[in-house]
């Protein structure tokens, strides 16, 4: 008598894969319906699309409408859940993460239940995944969107360990692995300048300006400005591509690792002003424009 075929055999009911599957199909159906800048009406838009794909540690006060009880956006949380309160001195820190390993395809919707989860729960406890019903509350719900929040830029994540606190053996070894892995990161401050994010990759270090123009003007914009000469920070940088992501143009430029983070503000927020005179011209692009903006775009990626 033969062997009983497998082949049809599904996994079984209530295995981890049946969670993973059921995740995996969540996530298609909320992409189909996704916005595709989630962040959008935000002051903090950008900035928000840098902290959650490519900022290491990094926590952000954010403006929520109910100031009684505040809540802290953070790149990645312990065990990268979608939140979590903790007591802190007696008082409840609470904490919503960016970068978290369930989600669904609407960053906007995931933020805004996570928020409405932290300002109600307990001290001690944890949310794995927001989880967003079509009642949920919007970011518009929660957050004062005209307000551009304090970002505080930390080069470990020791924050994830409460002051006072002795951690136990097995979490301060995860701290320290995940310290190794950071690079060193800083948002450049300037005028007109918002969301432009350098890092220090070792050889090279990186300018990345996540930008709120709509992607095919930005481009124009960009295509003008390289066709003069002008798509540079000065002497030691190089533009090196972009990428899309939320709906945004991340322009990057590689730049000398040995010059500070600092040193660039200035020339980042000159490169600004010639953006913003691109921008302004409303005109067919020439010839040599045309052909900036083709080479632009054979460099350019899209991350999601």
């Amino acid at each position: 008598m033969g062997k009983k075929s497998k082949r049809n055999s599904g996994p079984k009911p209530g295995s981890a894969r049946v969670a993973k599957l059921e995740q995996r199909r969540l996530e298609r159906e909320a992409e189909v319906s996704a916005p595709t800048r989630p962040f959008a009406g935000l002051a903090a838009e950008c900035d928000l699309v840098a902290l959650r794909e490519f900022v290491p540690s990094a926590l952000v006060e954010l403006p929520v409408r109910d100031a009684a009880t505040p809540v802290t956006a953070a790149t990645v949380l312990p065990g990268a859940v979608a939140a979590l309160v903790r007591d802190e001195a007696g008082s409840p820190g609470r904490y919503v993460g960016l970068q978290v390993q369930a989600h669904t395809g609407d960053p906007g919707a995931d933020l805004g239940a996570a928020v409405t989860w932290a300002q109600a729960a307990e001290a001690g406890t944890s949310l794995s995944f927001a989880d967003p019903q079509a009642d949920s509350p919007r970011l518009a719900d929660v957050l004062i969107a005209d307000v551009l929040p304090k970002i505080t830029v930390h080069q470990t994540f020791d924050w994830w360990i409460p002051e006072g606190v002795q951690p136990a053996a097995d979490v301060a070894a995860t701290v320290v692995q995940a310290n190794q892995a950071i690079m060193p990161t800083a948002r450049l401050e300037a005028d007109g300048v918002v969301a432009a994010w350098w890092v220090d990759a070792g050889e090279k270090a990186h300018l990345r300006w996540v930008r709120p123009e709509d992607e095919d003007t930005l481009m124009l914009a960009l295509a003008r400005v390289h066709a003069a000469g002008g798509l540079h920070l000065g002497e030691g940088s190089r533009f090196a591509g972009s990428f899309r992501t939320h709906g945004l143009l991340v322009p990057v430029f590689d730049l000398d690792p040995e010059m500070h983070a600092n040193e660039w503000a200035a020339p980042t927020a000159e490169l600004g002003e010639r953006l913003a005179e691109a921008l302004t011209v409303d005109a067919p692009l020439t010839v040599a424009e045309r052909g900036a903006r083709d080479g632009l775009r054979s460099r350019q990626v899209t991350l999601r």
